[in-house]
C-alpha cells in the first residue's frame, strides 16, 4: 500500500515539476518579450503584467495542490508521517481582554474665553493706550482712552443746565410760598396761586429730566474708556494712537484667558453615532511633548456642509506648557468590548475561503497545526479583533506559521 502510494505521488509530482518547467519557460519568453518591448516601447506593459499574474495565480493553485497531496499522504501513509520534518514554531496561548478601538486624529488647542476687544460707544480716535501685547490684564482694567473732546463739552453744558434750572426752581418755590402765604391772609388772588404752583412743579419736572441728561452724557463720556472684559493675556495688540478703533479694519485687542483650554477637532460625520459626550479622549501635544487623559465635554449639533463632519471638544488642565493653536493628536475612544479575544494582526491569513490563522493543538504527545477560520472585528494598532473562530486557551501560532499546512507536526522554539 504505501509503495503504491509513493507511486501515486512520484507522479503527481512529476506531472505537476513538468507544470513549473512550463510555466518557467513561459515567465521567461514573457522576460524575453519585455526586454524586446522596451525598444518598441511600451504599449504591451499592461498586456504583460496581467499574463505576468496570470502565472502567479497559476503557481499558487499548484502549491496548494502539492499542500493538499501532502496532507492527504500523511493521514493515509503514517511512515510517512512519521518522517515528516517538524516545523518550529512561537505559540501564544489566547485569554479574554476588555477591547477598545480608537479614532486617530488631529486637532488644535484653542481657549475657553477669547474676546475682541470693541468701544462701547462706537467707533473713535485713539488718544492713549495704558497696556501692551503680552501683558497680563485683569476684568475691568483700563486698556485705551478714545477722543472724548466733544462729549465732554456736552458732559458741561448738561452740568450747567442742570444748575441753571436749580436755580430757577429754587427761585420759583420762594415766589410760591410767599403767595401762598398771602392767599392765607386774604391777600391776592387764586390765580397767582395756581401759576406759581405750576411754575415750581415745571421747573421739578425739568429737573429731572436735566439730572437724566447729565447721567447720559456721563455715561457717553465713560465709553470713551475702553475696558477689558476678561482676564488674560493681551494676544495681540494691533492699535496705535491716532487711529481709528472700533470700525471695519481698524486695530485688533485680542485677549486670551490661558486658564480655561479647551481641545477642538473634526470627526467625520460616520461616527456620530459612536463618539459622545463623555467619550474618552487621549491627547497628546507633540510641541509640548504631553498627553493628557480628558474626555469629550461638547459634541456639536450638526454637520459641516463642507467636510462632512462634526466638532468635538474635551477640556485640558491649566498647564503654562500649553497654548492656543498648537497641535494636538488625538485618539477619541468610539468602541468598546469586555472579554474579547484579540490576536497580532500579522498572525492573520487569507485564501480563497476567506480568513484564518494557524492554531496549534497536542494529539498522542505531538503538536498539530491546523487550520482555523476566523471572523474578524476591529482593529486598533496592530491588535485585531476575533468575533468567531477562537476562544480562550486557543495556542495561536505566532511565528513560523505562514507555510504551515494542516496536521504538520510543531516544535516550539
Amino acid at each position: 500500500m504505501t509503495n503504491k502510494i509513493n507511486n501515486v505521488y512520484k507522479l503527481i509530482t512529476h506531472s505537476i515539476m513538468k507544470q513549473y518547467v512550463v510555466i518557467g519557460a513561459a515567465a521567461l519568453v514573457l522576460l524575453s518579450s519585455c526586454g524586446d518591448s522596451k525598444k518598441e516601447g511600451n504599449a504591451n506593459l499592461n498586456d504583460k503584467k496581467v499574463a505576468l499574474e496570470k502565472l502567479k495565480t497559476e503557481k499558487d493553485k499548484l502549491d496548494g495542490k502539492i499542500t493538499n497531496l501532502e496532507t492527504e499522504i500523511g493521514k493515509l501513509d503514517t511512515s510517512a508521517a512519521a518522517a515528516q520534518k517538524t516545523k518550529l514554531v512561537s505559540v501564544q496561548t489566547l485569554s479574554t481582554a476588555d477591547f477598545v478601538h480608537y479614532i486617530e486624529l488631529q486637532g488644535h488647542i484653542d481657549a475657553e474665553n477669547v474676546s475682541y476687544i470693541t468701544p462701547r460707544g462706537g467707533p473713535g480716535q485713539v488718544k492713549a493706550i495704558y497696556v501692551q501685547q503680552g501683558q497680563l490684564v485683569k476684568k475691568g482694567q483700563l486698556l485705551l482712552k478714545l477722543d472724548d473732546a466733544v462729549i465732554q463739552q456736552n458732559v458741561v453744558a448738561a452740568k450747567q443746565g442742570l444748575e441753571s434750572i436749580k436755580t430757577q426752581l429754587s427761585y420759583a418755590k420762594n415766589i410760591y410760598q410767599r403767595q401762598k402765604n398771602l392767599w392765607d391772609q386774604g391777600i391776592g388772588t387764586e390765580v397767582q396761586l395756581i401759576t406759581a404752583k405750576n411754575n415750581v412743579a415745571t421747573l421739578e419736572n425739568q429737573l429731572t429730566t436735566s439730572e437724566e441728561n447729565v447721567k447720559s452724557v456721563q455715561v457717553q463720556s465713560n465709553m470713551a474708556m475702553v475696558y477689558s472684559d476678561v482676564n488674560g493675556v493681551a494676544d495681540m495688540m494691533t492699535v496705535k494712537v491716532g487711529e481709528l478703533f472700533g470700525a471695519a479694519g481698524s486695530g485688533v485687542i485680542k485677549i486670551v484667558n490661558n486658564s480655561l483650554l479647551k481641545i477642538v477637532s473634526n470627526i467625520p460625520e460616520n461616527y456620530l453615532g459612536t463618539v459622545s459626550k463623555g467619550s474618552s479622549i487621549i491627547a497628546y501635544m507633540p510641541d509640548a511633548k504631553k498627553t493628557i487623559n480628558t474626555t469629550v465635554s461638547f459634541v456639536g449639533a450638526s454637520i459641516d456642509i463642507i467636510n462632512r463632519g462634526f466638532v468635538v471638544e474635551g477640556k485640558l488642565p491649566n498647564d503654562p506648557a500649553l497654548k492656543p493653536n498648537q497641535i494636538a493628536l488625538l485618539k477619541i475612544k468610539d468602541y468598546a468590548a469586555a472579554n474579547s479575544i484579540a490576536i497580532p494582526l500579522n498572525t492573520l491569513q487569507n485564501d480563497e475561503k476567506g480568513k484564518f490563522v494557524m492554531v496549534a493543538s497536542t494529539e498522542n504527545g505531538k503538536m498539530i497545526a491546523h487550520k482555523r477560520p476566523v471572523n474578524i472585528g476591529l482593529l486598533n494598532g496592530d491588535v485585531l479583533e476575533i468575533k468567531t473562530g477562537l476562544k480562550a486557551g486557543d495556542v495561536l501560532i505566532t511565528e513560523g506559521f505562514g507555510s504551515l499546512y494542516e496536521g504538520q507536526l510543531l516544535t516550539l522554539k
